[in-house]
């Protein structure tokens, strides 16, 4: 996995383009994260326009790290994974001094009526559980170049998923069916999210910032109906156990 490091001014792809010209096809179809540590909060990043430049290069934008929480969300919304800054070994200290510095800045402001009831309600009983939200299902084939998001809740496809689609989700994912294309669960950083398919064929599967291209994944596993987690910070890859009739 190829990791760019996003510069502070100027155009962030000036380097990348360079390289290319040196070797025009070496990095055709390279995975590539953006790493945001040195651009600030406040800077105007275009965020879909590099991934379009990305992709006419060859190259494969797959998610951002450093970033602040717009510039994730600006990220999610465009199709890229934001994973967590402590997972690339780095963390810009500026992200903090900015958020505080813009707490004594700025007075603070009531909520207005449409964000106070968009927000959960808080239960007055201690001991009821939180309404579970259901999951997203969807029955057709996900095709190529086709997104789908279950925001705050899994995603189950009942269907197979194409190379070149995306499925995103807070919490779990389950492909009953192949599984192409880009799968990634527990996008805001749940590391307990997993993904459960019955054929593994994904160009790339990630849990809460952890990933593996296809590269990466066993030979013997493709093709086979596996479960994906996270333990002790390592994403692991196992078959299902099939039960025994």
């Amino acid at each position: 996995m190829m990791v760019l490091d996003v510069p502070a001014e100027g155009d962030p792809l000036a380097g990348v383009e360079a390289k290319m010209l040196q070797a025009p096809s070496f990095f055709d179809g390279a995975p590539m994260v953006l790493d945001l540590y040195s651009v600030s909060d406040r800077a105007r990043l275009d965020i879909v326009d590099m991934i379009g430049r990305l992709r006419e290069l060859g190259f494969v934008p797959v998610g951002v790290q450093n970033g602040s929480e717009q510039q994730n969300d600006s990220a999610l919304a465009a199709g890229l994974c934001p994973f967590p800054a402590w997972r690339s070994g780095r963390q810009r200290p500026a992200r903090q001094a900015e958020a505080e510095a813009e707490d004594h800045a700025q007075p603070v402001e009531e909520s207005p009526q449409e964000d106070i009831e968009a927000a959960a309600p808080i239960d007055e009983d201690p001991a009821a559980e939180p309404e579970a939200r259901p999951a997203m299902l969807v029955t057709r084939p996900i095709r190529s170049g086709r997104r789908v998001y279950a925001r705050g809740t899994d995603l189950v496809v009942a269907a197979p998923v194409s190379s070149g689609a995306e499925l995103i989700a807070d919490g779990h994912i389950h492909v009953y069916g192949a599984l192409r294309g880009r799968a990634l669960a527990g996008v805001h950083g749940d590391e307990t999210a997993r993904i459960f398919c019955q054929s593994l064929e994904a160009e790339l599967v990630s849990i809460a910032g952890a990933y593996r291209v296809r590269e990466d994944i066993d030979e013997r596993l493709i093709g086979q109906g596996v479960q994906i987690y996270i333990s002790e910070g390592r994403l692991l890859i196992e078959p299902l156990v099939r039960a025994l009739r």
